[in-house]
């Protein structure tokens, strides 16, 4: 059973149950990894470039900070089929990491979003 790198429209995991690697769904799963990766890439050097710019207002970090959790749930996603890929014997080397369970943006509470930047009270040395 491969993971695939979309969910359904409940927002469950997809899956893949084929032993051909060249199949019409395998090569389009590996053709989406490719484009969310290569995003993954555009959207760290956005983020660096937003965290950079100290005239980067509050609009700006939350977006570029938005796009990257999103990114990053691509690429664990990724990243945990191919750490659960079977080798040539057939092994699998761990258990499955259930990326799906961790939390969206939209779930993770603001304090915990803002809790590292100084307030207008916080005094600059």
């Amino acid at each position: 059973m491969r993971l695939l790198p979309w969910t359904g429209t409940d927002g469950k995991a997809c899956y893949l149950s084929t032993d051909d690697p060249s199949s019409l769904l395998s090569r389009l799963a590996d053709d989406v990894e490719a484009a969310q990766l290569a995003s993954a890439e555009t959207v760290l050097a956005g983020a660096r470039a937003v965290l950079h710019d100290d005239k980067s207002g509050e609009r700006a970090v939350r977006f570029a900070l938005t796009r990257a959790v999103e990114s990053l749930g691509d690429v664990l996603r990724i990243a945990s089929v191919a750490a659960t890929a079977p080798d040539k014997a057939g092994h699998t080397p761990r258990a499955p990491v259930d990326v799906l369970s961790y939390p969206s943006v939209a779930q993770t509470p603001a304090a915990v979003l803002t809790s590292s930047s100084p307030s207008q009270n916080d005094k600059q040395e």
